[in-house]
């Protein structure tokens, strides 16, 4: 049986760290983020094939490492989404522990420039976690984001995503954007026993 992430308020002190971090590098303005619409296509995309590294330092080549029957992977681009992020994390926490196949992921995306502050960036975060069931499920991408972007079919960085990715990789569910109650519904109903696989509504 796959445990449950919990994400305790911990994580918020990795958020400021990481918004202040991205802020000194020189990290983009904010800007509204809006709430996106979740329905694709029926031929729906995989998750594409990305490395990582934890902040507990496990090297993960994603979607392979997500460790659940179903992971909830949120993707967040630039430094002020976190605030986004924590709209979700009360919801996502209770859906984790009523959901004992399900894992929740945090995927910081940075563009692969920034490598060469990896050590600044994630000890930053680091510190701001004691958790560590929480930096297990913590992955920050240093990355091509084009070609990531274009997988999932994001045509912009202005919205954090959300996505629900069986084991294999395919995308059951996804929204953009802030908690959103019709969202978190049709999440809900995509994690219901007999949910189309495959197939985001």
């Amino acid at each position: 049986m796959i445990r449950s992430v919990r994400l305790p308020r911990a994580h918020a002190a990795a958020a400021t760290l990481w918004a202040l971090t991205l802020l000194a590098l020189g990290a983009a303005a904010p800007v509204q983020a809006q709430i996106g619409d979740s329905t694709v296509s029926d031929s729906s995309p995989r998750f594409p094939d990305v490395t990582g590294r934890s902040l507990t330092g496990r090297v993960m080549h994603l979607p392979a490492d997500f460790e659940g029957d179903l992971n909830v992977a949120v993707v967040a681009f630039k430094r002020h989404q976190q605030e986004d992020v924590d709209t979700w994390t009360p919801q996502l926490r209770t859906l984790a522990a009523d959901h004992p196949g399900l894992r929740v992921y945090e995927l910081p995306t940075l563009s692969s420039g920034y490598r060469i502050m990896r050590g600044f960036i994630d000890g930053g975060m680091r510190r701001g976690i004691p958790d560590s069931t929480v930096r297990a499920a913590t992955v920050t991408l240093y990355i091509d984001k084009r070609p990531f972007k274009a997988a999932l079919r994001i045509s912009g960085e202005d919205s954090i995503q959300v996505f629900l990715v069986s084991r294999d990789g395919r995308i059951r569910w996804r929204a953009a954007g802030r908690y959103a109650e019709d969202s978190f519904a049709q999440l809900e109903a995509a994690l219901a026993p007999g949910a189309a696989a495959g197939k985001a509504p």
